[in-house]
């Protein structure tokens, strides 16, 4: 067998590995960005809609994104048997579980609008519907042959395929289940819902980081002349800028170098160079990712003004850096790195590429929330409402939804303490 095959099919290997890792790392995010109370229900809701998303990728997911079909979606490759395909240059069956890992983790970005007050159920059904619905055209279109990509639309490893994606699912369902219990008070202002356990965001922060590289690098899908350490460099650099920026911002307006918001500036710069760290120089993936930590500061700000309840900052981290990431390619794709489209404005391409990630930004975004919207707003009615009750809601989903506790000593001794 030809040797650039095994070592094409071992990195995107290793890629698909790194990715799935990162399930990990939205678990510690959302957990450690959320009360105690949730804890267990949180961990196990992820690791299951990862799951049901797996055999609804394979079953029809795949096919719809990359089976031979139209310009709008595919309609070949449904239960994938795990053959080599053609036009690839390694294994059929590692692409497909690369591309799974895409889709799982634009699944659990969708689920952050949900956290705290959703029924396990809606999860469930929101996962199936996600999985064939909502992330498989959008994938077609800009990865699948479809019409944004006959258009050279540049988005490498999925700022908006993923990201985006995910992000106007989770606004969505934000909008339809209302803010929690206790977050907004009956003048407007807001109360800070603090996460019970900063230590966890910031090593959830650390191996999304390690599994952007899978991320990123992983889709070169090639180990073709080391063009992925490129690429790898690109992605630190962008997440290291977006830090120091959320940083600087916060200690500036809040007089604090707030912690939180210095990890969601990390992945925010994560998030915006997803789309162009294949099409641009080292020093603009410094600026995609700064630009992408001051923007992250004041999109979480603007959200909770609206009284867009965001636990997890899922909105701002995916959706705002993930729209400005997109666009930042039809500023700074330059001509030797542009393979997909064309040079961006700063290179002599003019508008033209810019225009091209602006429709693509517009069209993914509305068709994902719309649909999410629909989708849900059936949901809704059918299944007798999205949210749990307010009484269980206060308990906490771990024991109203599965009759455990994700802390059960910690739970014990605080009940013990008030009862003293």
């Amino acid at each position: 067998m030809d040797t650039t095959f095994l070592m094409n099919s071992l990195w995107v290997m290793l890629g698909a590995v790194l990715v799935i890792l990162m399930i990990g790392g939205f678990i510690l995010l959302e957990t450690g960005s959320t009360r105690m109370k949730n804890a267990g229900h949180i961990a196990g809701k992820t690791i299951l809609t990862f799951s049901i998303s797996s055999i609804i990728f394979w079953a029809v997911g795949f096919g719809l994104i990359f089976g031979k079909g139209n310009s709008l979606i595919g309609f070949s490759n449904f239960l994938y048997s795990g053959y080599d395909m053609d036009s690839l240059s390694l294994s059929g069956a590692v692409f497909f579980l690369f591309q799974l890992a895409f889709a799982g983790i634009s699944l659990t970005i969708a689920f952050g609008g949900f956290a705290e007050r959703a029924k396990l159920s809606a999860y469930l059904v929101f996962a199936v519907l996600f999985s064939v619905i909502v992330y498989p055209p959008i994938a077609h279109w800009i990865w699948g042959g479809g019409w944004l990509a006959e258009h050279g639309k540049q988005d490498f490893a999925g700022s908006t395929v993923v990201h985006l994606t995910g992000a106007m699912a989770a606004l969505a369902a934000t909008i339809l289940l209302k803010p929690r219990i206790g977050k907004y008070n009956k003048d407007g202002s807001a109360n800070n819902l603090a996460g019970h356990n900063q230590v966890f965001t910031a090593l959830s922060v650390l191996l999304l980081w390690v599994g952007w590289f899978g991320f990123n690098a992983g889709s070169t899908l090639s180990v073709d002349k080391g063009f992925f350490g490129f690429v790898a460099m690109n992605t630190n650099l962008a997440a290291a800028a977006g830090t120091i920026a959320a940083m600087i911002v916060s200690w500036i307006v809040l007089g604090k170098a707030d912690v939180p918001m210095m990890l969601n500036g990390a992945l925010a710069g994560l998030v915006a160079i997803t789309a162009s760290c294949a099409f641009v120089e080292t020093w603009a993936a410094v600026l995609i990712g700064f630009i992408a930590g001051i923007l992250v500061f004041y999109s979480i700000r603007f959200f909770e003004k609206i009284k867009i309840d965001d636990p997890i900052a899922a909105l701002s981290v995916h959706g705002t850096a993930g729209v400005w990431g997109t666009l930042s390619n039809g500023f700074f794709a330059t001509k030797e790195l542009a393979t997909v489209g064309k040079p961006g404005l700063f290179y002599g391409g003019g508008l033209h590429q810019l225009g091209v990630q602006a429709l693509g930004v517009f069209t993914c975004a509305a068709f994902a929330f719309i649909v999410s919207f629909i989708l849900l707003a059936v949901m809704k009615k059918v299944m007798n409402g999205l949210r749990v009750t307010e009484e269980e809601e206060i308990i906490g989903l771990d024991m109203s939804e599965h009759g455990s506790y994700g802390y059960p000593e910690l739970v014990k001794a605080e009940q013990q303490f008030k009862i003293q």
